[in-house]
């Protein structure tokens, strides 16, 4: 046993934990301190102090801390930890939370020290022992100046639609006192861990479970043979095994083999890699541009490597080409990227007993479709819908890597057999490689302008490795199809882009959603072309920004939502014209991002509100709160239509009501759950806002066309006159300037929000956005080798942008409302950083000379093997 004192109490724990940080979390019921990345120290969730010092406890063996001292959060001086929680709040220092209380220890180790000398500069480069994926580190600066200076500002609750407040739980995330799912521990929780192959391709030819059995304190072990229902999942397709049993074949390195369940995680992840398997091992197909024209199915029993080939012309790309004054050809290379949220999937399952005493399911789960979660586990369990009921937890971040089950089936199927609670928390390794990723795409441009540098034509090939399941490949590449004009009126268009299956990592939906890939390419174009004309970046987007009444890419009339591209282009005009004045390097990027879905998809979401005997007042949506203030958002909503108080509202998100509307994706959370929650707000002033009924809303956009649908009438001699592809569009033009070392030194970013419900939640969304968008344009990949193992295999290798290296940002909100639209709502979320990687390519070529192709642009190791791609 190791003794030490903890918060003030001696206390001991057992010597055989890895590290101090399980000793805390699994033993002494400490909660504050976060897993992100244990045992690898990089991500600084689980920072504690150890004899007064910040230290990363999942580094700090159990033998250093005998007879040491160890104070947490839990720990500190209760008014202490008000004024810290006050200040992160009030500064909208947090996004998901998962990071910041391990900030907020580190926070109190530099101030402890420094006092009120404490700089700026000071705390962003001791602060880079942390990652915080969602913030950029502006707003966190900024509370941690705040409370070095002892300057924090007032707390304010939000008040309706366009108020500025503190997020929903924004205190209680920055302090560690709200759950996250591996917080959680019922009564007598057994512990799950997987099983994965060695192998991306692979015949199973046995699997031979008997060591981890035999382990004591092993509860079950769980192959695909245990699954009584149907045996593949997905958002789209159901391709997706949850285990690939024997006979199988595997298809990427996060294909599930087995679950081993545990009294500990520590016995769980010891017997599960006793599981011997026996493999035939084949060749991996992790080749997109050879894979598409091979006859050879690289997924295991699905026919056909091309998931999806989306198209659409207007008028003749080719002739117009032909005849303009200037043209670019030019092919554009993006990458792999691991979406790096810092909570990783957790979820935990509890038998429960419904209707007349039948056997159920509770399911707490972080995914972004709750509603999906439950039909996919009720399918595979072969029970109906009402005995299983999901609940959504808040989760640590997910930019779109955890629409997709994780490992919500696992641990259902683990809790349903055995009859007691699991949890399955992945490890950093395991997230890893499971998960989707953003999608790489290779992009041959020929593009067209006049003299005068209009466009004239723009004709695309895009192919895009999509890895072995679909997820939502197809859409993604269908979205860079769509968007593949960028916000630029342009007369003759003609685009293909094909997803392919490949045995590399599962890719699928990531902020921005297809979007980003393809600006980075038209901004190249745009800026190549500009250079001929002898004009500047500004002016050639000046000259062919979309304005109301133009036909846009596959065929969509704007209309007066789309004066948000323009706007956004004059508002950073004078940052532009400064930077050129100064002789600095700089460029722009100018960029559209639909909101919702939109594609043909109908969409309908749902709200319910809810008065309470006690005062209290429940709104309930469907959608996934992840950082992003969707929970902040529709209370806003309620308090703006009711006139009621910020602290009289409790927002749930559970399969209770049948409210589900598909995943939290596309940047239509803001949207559609404000058009849902005024709905239901105005069922219940109708109806007199009575206790303990249920007043529900709704909200629908289900008058969009498809590429497909648009493609197919135009084939058939009846062509959709003015198609709608999207109800929305959100619009951003940013500014990149570098120092004279080629850094980034700021970035303006003019963002049109339509209507900004809560002003200081958009500017962290945007902060955030473009710190993300900064790393995927120069440092951030996750290119996968010749056998389609992933060649990062740690946060630290990702190469994500620290505190100290990240500019300032100068956030300028344009609110441009969209017609017919809740508020005028646009989304945010996705649109910060699909202008950024153009704009730093353009910043680059004035500093150096090259022009850009490829990313990342500056760390060349993190980008895609050459050969897969030629």
């Amino acid at each position: 046993m190791s003794e030490f004192i903890l918060n003030g109490e001696q206390v001991t724990a057992r010597d055989d934990h890895p590290h101090l940080l399980a000793a805390l979390r699994d033993e002494l019921g400490i909660t504050s301190a976060k897993d992100g990345c244990s045992p690898t120290g990089q991500c600084g969730c689980c920072t504690v102090l150890i004899g007064g010092k910040a230290r990363v406890s999942c580094q700090t063996s159990m033998e250093k801390i005998d007879g040491g001292e160890v104070t947490t959060l839990e720990g500190f001086d209760p008014a202490e930890v008000q004024r810290m929680a006050d200040a992160f709040a009030a500064c909208g220092a947090l996004q998901c939370g998962f990071c910041t209380p391990g900030i907020v220890v580190r926070t109190k180790a530099l101030i402890d020290k420094n006092g009120a000398d404490l700089t700026r500069e000071q705390a962003s480069r001791h602060l880079g022992a942390h990652l915080c994926r969602c913030t950029g580190y502006i707003k966190v600066l900024d509370a941690v100046e705040a409370l070095a200076q002892d300057n924090i500002p007032v707390v304010v609750q939000p008040r309706g639609v366009g108020s500025r407040g503190i997020k929903y739980e924004g205190r209680e995330l920055s302090i560690g006192i709200r759950d996250f799912i591996d917080d959680m521990n019922p009564e007598g929780c057994l512990h799950g861990a997987l099983h994965l192959t060695d192998h991306a391709r692979a015949d199973i030819t046995s699997i031979d479970a008997s060591a981890a059995r035999a382990v004591d304190g092993v509860r079950g072990v769980f192959t695909a043979a245990d699954i009584p229902g149907v045996k593949r999942v997905g958002i789209i397709h159901k391709d997706w095994p949850i285990m690939i049993p024997v006979g199988g074949r595997t298809s990427y390195l996060g294909d599930v083999l087995a679950v081993v369940v545990a009294d500990t995680r520590q016995i769980a992840r010891a017997a599960a890699e006793l599981i011997a398997v026996q493999y035939e091992v084949h060749e991996p197909m992790v080749d997109p541009v050879r894979v598409i024209t091979s006859t050879e199915p690289a997924v295991w029993e699905l026919d056909g490597n091309i998931l999806s080939t989306s198209t659409y012309t207007r008028g003749d790309a080719d002739v117009a080409l032909a005849s303009s004054s200037f043209t670019v050809s030019e092919t554009f290379q993006t990458q792999r990227i691991e979406h790096a949220f810092l909570e990783p999937e957790s979820t935990l399952a509890v038998p429960t007993r419904v209707g007349a005493g039948e056997p159920g399911l509770y399911v707490y789960s972080g995914g972004q479709g709750i509603w999906d979660d439950r039909n996919d586990i009720a399918a595979m369990l072969d029970i109906d819908t009402s005995r299983v009921t999901t609940e959504l937890v808040s989760n640590g971040g997910a930019f779109g890597g955890k629409e997709d089950m994780s490992n919500q089936a696992h641990t259902a199927l683990a809790a349903w057999h055995l009859g007691a609670p699991v949890k399955i928390t992945l490890s950093r390794e395991e997230s890893l490689l499971m998960h989707p990723k953003r999608h790489p795409i290779r992009m041959q441009y020929d593009a067209g302008c006049d003299a005068d540098g209009k466009l004239t034509a723009i004709k695309v090939r895009m192919i895009g490795d999509s890895g072995p399941y679909a997820s939502v490949g197809m859409k993604v590449l269908e979205r860079a199809a769509g968007h593949a004009t960028g916000p630029y009126a342009v007369g003759n268009v003609d685009v293909e882009a094909i997803a392919a299956r490949t045995n590399n990592s599962v890719c699928g939906a990531f902020r921005g959603f297809g979007a980003n890939q393809a600006q980075f390419a038209m901004e190249g174009v745009l800026d190549r072309l500009a250079e001929q004309v002898g004009i500047s970046g500004w002016e050639i987007r000046n000259r062919n920004v979309v304005m109301p009444g133009d036909t846009w890419g596959p065929g969509q009339v704007m209309d007066d939502g789309c004066k948000g591209a323009r706007q956004c282009l004059d508002a950073v005009k004078p940052a532009y014209d400064a930077a050129v004045a100064a002789g600095k390097s700089v460029g722009m990027g100018l960029g559209l991002k639909n909101s919702g879905l939109g594609n043909g998809f109908k969409e309908i979401a749902k709200a319910v509100v809810r008065f309470q005997a006690d005062g209290r007042v429940e709104i309930r949506h469907c959608w996934t709160e992840m950082g992003q203030g969707i929970h902040t958002v529709v209370m806003q909503v309620a308090i703006e239509e009711l006139g009621i108080e910020a602290e009289q509202i409790d927002v749930i998100v559970d399969s209770t009501r049948e409210l589900g509307a598909g995943q939290t994706t596309g940047s239509r959370g803001t949207l559609m759950g404000a058009g849902s929650v005024q709905a239901a707000c105005a069922a219940a002033l109708a109806g007199g806002c009575e206790v303990g009924v249920d007043y529900e809303g709704e909200y629908r956009v289900d008058w969009t066309s498809s590429l497909g649908e648009i493609a197919a009438a135009k084939a058939a001699g009846n062509p959709i006159e003015n198609p709608i592809i999207h109800s929305t569009f959100g619009y951003a033009a940013q500014v990149v300037v570098l120092a004279e070392d080629g850094t980034v030194e700021n970035v303006t970013a003019a963002h049109d929000v339509g209507r900004a419900v809560n002003p200081m939640l958009c500017e962290g969304q945007i902060e955030g956005a473009v710190h993300m968008g900064l790393g995927y344009a120069m440092s951030e990949g996750f290119p996968c080798d010749e056998t389609g193992r992933p060649t990062n295999t740690t946060l630290k290798s990702l190469d994500i942008i620290r505190p100290k290296d990240m500019p300032t940002v100068d956030v300028i909100l344009v609110e441009a409302a969209q017609p017919n639209s809740p508020y005028g709502i646009k989304g945010v979320g996705e649109i910060g950083l699909v202008p950024t990687a153009g704009a730093v390519a353009a910043a680059l070529r004035q500093h150096s000379g090259k022009w850009h192709n490829e990313l990342p642009m500056i760390n060349e190791s993190n980008r895609e093997r050459a050969s897969a791609w030629t």
